[in-house]
């Protein structure tokens, strides 16, 4: 993956919204908040949001000088999160992720809900967190375009609160069945893009010097 990024915001904010994929983590909210009225299933979805915004956050900040420090090269972290996001795609199309949400216990908080496996990894996947660290590349980017990459995150994050508040809508017109279906189809879409990764992962290892 190429690491220059335009920092047009129309461009940013594009970029952001594709890889975090508010779509693929409908079925994953719906099933997390079933059963919960829906104030509490929206305080579920503000709990995820801040979360997920606040490990992007920390990656926005210190990303790229914990993978120097640590000497980890970004094709390596290109491939480690892709091999994660591959392993979580593969779980959504199997119905794993389905079976552990419902394994969640009755009396779960409303918190131990949206971290996993909503803010972690369904918004803040390895994905994001990869682009995340591309886009405000310490080296490349003034402080003041990071400010403009983060707020653009912010105002993602902001559409998704927006799509899981009518994600009740979706729910009553595809039933339980048509939501495990969805989700099994975007498992199989975000499987697609992990193997995509990988491969420019390989390339970017075997290629470099």
């Amino acid at each position: 993956m190429a690491t220059a990024f335009s920092s047009n915001f129309l461009y940013e904010f594009v970029t952001l919204f594709v890889i975090l994929d508010p779509v693929a983590t409908v079925p994953i909210f719906l099933f997390v908040t079933a059963g919960l009225p829906r104030r509490q299933g929206l305080l579920v979805a503000a709990y995820a949001l801040v979360v997920a915004f606040l490990v992007l956050l920390f990656f926005i900040a210190a990303g790229r000088p914990l993978l120097e420090a640590l000497k980890i090269p970004m094709a390596s972290f290109q491939l480690a999160g892709s091999i994660i996001l591959l392993l979580f795609g593969i779980n959504m199309v199997l119905g794993k992720v389905t079976k552990e949400v419902a394994s969640l216990p009755s009396d779960a908080s409303l918190f131990e809900r949206a971290i996993y496996p909503l803010a972690i990894p369904g918004i803040a996947g390895a994905g994001a967190i990869l682009t995340v660290v591309l886009l405000t590349d310490n080296k490349a980017r003034t402080f003041t375009e990071q400010a403009q990459t983060t707020g653009v995150l912010a105002l993602c994050l902001a559409g998704f609160f927006v799509l899981f508040a009518v994600s009740g809508l979706i729910f009553r017109l595809l039933g339980r069945s048509g939501v495990e279906i969805v989700s099994r189809v975007f498992g199989l879409i975000l499987a697609s893009i992990a193997v995509n990764g990988l491969v420019i992962a390989l390339k970017l290892s075997f290629l470099s010097p």
